[in-house]
């Protein structure tokens, strides 16, 4: 077993200090059972931990890593940002230059405000859209995360689903009572919701590519649906693509399947690996934003000089390049290889993919909805965790997580990561 010396001194010095020694749940790995390695270092398609050990990365930072680790033009193009300072508390030139960038990839954004995380763009969102409608309640669904805000740590995915927590403790019953949830991929349980509370629901806010349930994808004609159930019955469609935005095609995910959101959430890759978050969609509504109109947001650092570059730098790269084709090969591979180590040892599971986005599910043959993902075999994903972890392979430490692919990957990272997969799920079953 590789030495994590380093590593678990680290985290007996942290847990003193940082509640849970973490500064976001899921890196805790409470889910499978370990403390976790830190990381001293990322270049490309792998990390290097504190004790030395090498490890091919399927987190990515969980999505802003696209271009792999510590990419050399973004990296030079933040050092020079750096000289000029890190921020002012004034307007830049590079802030107008990311928002015509993200209004000329998304037909909805003809205005963008930027944030310092997806959290703040969800409640920017939801703000407007209560704003704009005078309603007060919130369609979400079950499985699906979108930050951390009061009134969306209802039947939550990502951290929350992974530790059991369909609720948070500190959110009001008032306010957790203005969410109300249904199930994705079900079209009825939202018209069921509308048929009884229609006349004060403000938005419907969705995952166009689901990906805190693990992935899971929209059914044919879900997302239309869910758009003009929405519009009937006067109430926005908020589309939360912090995580698919600029990764699964140049652009927004819901709008290259036919769909245009009334407001659209982003950050992470436009960001390029710096804090980041984004709020955008028509004028008629972006324009309620303080100064302009009624709606208050602010930030101090939104638009900070650092982040700005590196989405920047990031976005060029993506437009210049275009690699979503080989993105889509290399997680059409992926999968692949992981549908053949589930059959090869006889195990029961499947994968859900989109692009460069996917999860293997073990236990269930088919993961549609949160109640689907909930009949996972969470302890045998935590012996699969370890075995991969153990043969050098680093992926999300929980079964409810999406594995990401960078441009950095290579088909003998791909192929090696299969291998591993292989002999770990053969392992794990043994074990069990």
């Amino acid at each position: 077993m590789t030495s994590r010396k380093t590593s678990n001194e680290l985290f007996n010095r942290a847990i003193v200090k940082i509640p849970g020694a973490v500064n976001s749940p899921v890196r805790a790995w409470k889910a499978v059972g370990a403390a976790p390695i830190f990381i001293e270092s990322g270049s490309g398609a792998t990390l290097i931990d504190a004790d030395g050990a090498r490890f091919l990365d399927y987190v990515c930072s969980y999505g802003p890593a696209i271009l792999g680790h510590a990419c050399p033009r973004v990296i030079e193009a933040i050092s020079e940002q750096a000289r000029h300072g890190l921020g002012f508390g004034a307007p830049t030139r590079i802030e107008v230059e990311l928002a015509e960038t993200i209004s000329s990839a998304i037909k909805c954004a003809e205005k963008v405000r930027l944030v310092t995380s997806g959290t703040e763009a969800g409640i920017t969102a939801l703000r407007l859209a209560r704003a704009a409608t005078g309603r007060p309640n919130i369609i979400k669904f079950d499985g699906c995360y979108h930050g951390h805000s009061d009134s969306m740590l209802v039947r939550a995915g990502s951290g929350a689903m992974t530790f059991g927590q369909p609720d948070s403790a500190g959110v009001p019953a008032e306010l957790a009572a203005m969410t109300m949830v249904a199930r994705y991929n079900s079209i009825a349980t939202v018209n069921e919701i509308f048929s009884s509370a229609g006349n004060k629901v403000a938005a419907v806010i969705v995952e166009p590519v689901a990906a805190n349930m693990g992935v899971v994808n929209p059914e044919p004609k879900f997302l239309q649906s869910l758009a003009d159930l929405a519009h009937r019955n006067g109430a926005l469609l908020i589309c939360d693509e912090v995580i698919s935005g600029f990764r699964l095609g140049f652009g927004s995910a819901a709008e290259a399947m036919g769909v245009e959101p009334d407001l659209i959430m982003l950050g992470k890759i436009i960001g390029g690996g710096m804090p980041v978050g984004a709020v955008a969609g028509p004028a008629k509504f972006m324009d309620l934003l303080a100064p302009v109109g009624p709606v208050y947001q602010a930030g101090t650092l939104s638009g900070n000089p650092l982040s700005v570059r590196a989405g920047l730098e990031t976005l060029r790269i993506l437009k210049e390049t275009t690699p979503y084709g080989a993105l889509d090969a290399a997680g059409a591979r992926l999968e692949a290889g992981l549908r053949d180590a589930l059959v090869k040892n006889d195990q029961p599971g499947c994968v859900n993919r989109a692009g460069s986005l996917l999860t293997m599910f073990l236990g269930p043959t088919r993961v549609r909805d949160a109640d689907d993902a909930r009949t996972s075999d969470a302890g045998k994903f935590a012996k699969f965790f370890h075995a991969m972890l153990e043969r050098g392979i680093n992926i999300p430490p929980s079964q409810f997580e999406a594995m990401f692919i960078s441009t950095a990957h290579t088909d003998v990272d791909i192929d090696r990561t299969i291998a591993a997969a292989v002999e770990s799920i053969r392992l794990t079953s043994a074990r069990s």
